[in-house]
């Protein structure tokens, strides 16, 4: 029987994380913190006897160099990587760079509140999670999935809306359960998928 892999893991802490800013499809590079995550990631999954043969990840470099780093403590650099936007972090538009706190007085706590935690809002010239699901999920069943079930052992490196999209879908949560489904930095999370699909069984490394 295949072994029906696939790992999730959100990138390391972010030099915007770190200073409180919406991030979004900015660039910023990986803290010391951050790079501390990415390799626990890896040294986690090498502890669970995990090795790869395909990894996924965003076109933005904190989630390339989370991948590259933990992959290199599994001892798989070089591993084949294919990069989408698709995987992208939601795209915050307008509150990008910003710092949570000064959106919150530009726009007002209610506001902002809705924008980063609501589904199917978006604001100005961002996207709603509902948008990142949109190009998400169709990523992951045409590209991803299609690996994990013919038995190719599958790491996804990406970010905290666009690994939603991935989890709503595994785990058949709704909208409101999604929404309030946090996912820990650098924290890889192991599913095994049936035959069909469905997850067979579910690993969270987040300590």
């Amino acid at each position: 029987m295949s072994d029906r892999l696939l790992v999730l893991v959100r990138h390391g802490q972010s030099e915007w994380n770190l200073k409180n800013l919406f991030t979004g499809w900015k660039d910023p590079g990986l803290t010391e913190q951050g790079i501390a995550e990415a390799k626990e990631a890896g040294r986690k999954l090498k502890a669970q006897g995990l090795s790869f043969d395909i990894a996924f990840t965003s076109v933005l470099k904190r989630a390339q160099h989370t991948l590259d780093l933990a992959l290199a403590e599994v001892g798989q650099t070089g591993l084949k990587t294919l990069k989408d936007l698709a995987l992208n972090e939601r795209d915050y538009g307008d509150l990008s760079g910003l710092n949570k706190d000064d959106a919150r007085k530009k726009w007002g706590e209610e506001q902002v509140l809705i924008w980063r935690r609501s589904y199917d809002v978006s604001p100005p010239g961002g996207e709603s999670l509902k948008d990142t699901l949109a190009r998400a999920l169709p990523y992951y069943v045409q590209e991803i999935l299609p690996c994990v079930l013919r038995g190719e052992r599958t790491l996804v490196a990406a970010h905290g809306n666009s690994l939603r999209a991935l989890i709503m879908v595994l785990e058949k949560l709704s909208p409101e359960q999604i929404l309030k489904r946090e996912l820990a930095t650098g924290a890889p999370i192991i599913y095994r998928l049936n035959a069909d699909s469905t997850v067979a069984s579910k690993l969270d490394l987040a300590a």
